[in-house]
């Protein structure tokens, strides 16, 4: 009765609830934002020594985009006898292999039509390497066909690894940006997660997370799998996930490499529900393993619980109350609900949305300019233009959240179209882009 008096009714104390969780649970990420204005980029100490590596690509079909990555990674800055790149070319049906070949790649064709996804052409590509070539590595870079490297990348990694980090990830830039307001928003996504989260990281010292490309994983690692042992659609997740909850700490280097984002709305509709899909069977299978890293101290396992936790669902569940709350109170003239209940509730559905779309809004503000420079585009309206599409952007994983819990979702190739080489990303003009864009 008391609370009823100070207007705290079971509605109010529930909106109160939500957004306290949500404020207390993502706080640290703001203050990841302050570290990184106040302390910029990490600085990583010169390498002491030159260490030996493997490039590894898994490629289906992409006979188009191969070559140019192979390329750039024979034009590193980094002694190239240090150097090896290996390509595996997946049931392709095109002259991936021979693309890949003819770049200067060491090619295995596997023909696997079971087991399809890039988990099991790790697991195939490592294994062979450690048979084949034992001892000659001491750590591997994955890459996906469609990347591009800066020529000092590997000399940046080499000082990350150097530091003893049996795991580090890198920089995601974007190759076409330009592209479409798909494209330009994965871009932007890609930036703040390496300037803002795991560059924050490294700079407080705690574990990083690796994605989707541009890593790399300690030999002593894969060699302890004899391969690849992480098969969910999320394999890199699952596997950042896996660090995270038993302490091996994941570092960072500001080294930048290139990624084609999808073009399309649709393409990328199946390739962030395949993502929503893996990010729940990664949720679900090491939600006690992460709990249990807490308990031990490591902050690595709430950052990553916070990153994979369905979130979204929550938000949902809250708008569905509030929802509810309002017509059967509507319904019932003030029986079940008074007018103060009922604006309460309306503003509660308003606020939910307005402040999903202010939070991307900012944040797409603070990546824009403090990775202007990353940014190749030489259209300032697309660039500008991008800071209002970015949230709507972040708006569809609303639907997608709710169709990945209940639909069937397999690993699906996406099609890389975008051939270009370093020169041409660098010289930010958007007419060279787009004639090297094959039609859709």
């Amino acid at each position: 009765m008391e609370l009823n008096r100070l207007g705290l009714t079971p509605i109010v104390i529930f909106n109160i609830i939500v957004w306290a969780f949500f404020t207390l649970a993502f706080f640290y990420q703001f203050v990841y934002i302050l570290v990184v204005w106040r302390r910029g980029t990490v600085k990583l100490p010169p390498a002491k020594k030159q260490h030996r590596y493997a490039f590894f690509i898994a490629a289906h079909n992409e006979e188009p985009v191969i070559g140019n990555l192979v390329r750039s990674i024979k034009a590193q800055d980094y002694p190239s006898e240090l150097i090896d790149t290996f390509v595996v070319a997946d049931a392709c049906t095109d002259r991936t292999a021979d693309e890949a070949r003819a770049a200067g790649a060491i090619v295995f064709e596997r023909n696997d039509l079971a087991r399809k996804g890039k988990s099991w052409v790790l697991d195939y590509g490592f294994d062979r390497i450690l048979n084949e070539y034992p001892g000659k590595y001491e750590a591997f870079f994955v890459f996906d066909a469609d990347n591009l490297l800066s020529s000092d990348y590997v000399t940046i990694m080499n000082q990350a690894f150097d530091q003893g980090y049996l795991v580090c990830t890198s920089y995601r830039n974007s190759k076409n940006f330009d592209s479409s307001w798909v494209s330009a928003a994965y871009a932007l996504w890609f930036m703040r997660e390496a300037k803002f989260l795991n560059n924050a990281r490294m700079l407080l010292h705690t574990s990083c997370a690796i994605s989707g490309s541009g890593w790399l994983v300690s030999e002593k690692i894969v060699e302890g799998m004899h391969g690849w042992d992480f098969h969910t659609l999320t394999e890199d997740i699952q596997f950042s996930t896996f660090c995270a909850a038993n302490g091996i700490q994941i570092g960072y280097a500001p080294a930048v490499f290139y990624d084609e984002q999808p073009l399309t709305f649709k393409a990328s509709w199946t390739q962030r529900m395949r993502w929503t899909k893996g990010f729940y069977q990664v949720f679900f299978s090491y939600v006690g393993d992460l709990f249990r890293g807490i308990g031990k101290g490591f902050f690595c396992s709430y950052d990553m619980l916070m990153t994979i936790a369905p979130g979204m669902i929550l938000t949902l569940l809250s708008a569905f109350v509030n929802c509810t709350y309002l017509i059967i109170g509507s319904l019932s003239h003030g029986f079940l609900a008074t007018s103060a209940e009922l604006s309460m509730c309306m503003g509660s559905l308003f606020m939910t949305f307005a402040s999903i779309y202010v939070t991307f809004f900012l944040l797409a503000i603070i990546t824009t300019i403090s990775e202007r420079k990353q940014i190749h585009s030489d259209s300032k309206w697309k660039v500008f233009r991008n800071i209002f599409t970015f949230p709507l952007f972040m708006f569809t994983y609303v639907p997608i959240t709710v169709a990945a819990l209940f639909m069937k979702v397999e690993w699906v190739p996406t099609k890389h179209t975008v051939a270009m080489t370093l020169d041409d990303v660098m010289s930010e003009g958007d007419e060279g882009k787009q004639a090297s864009v094959s039609a859709e």
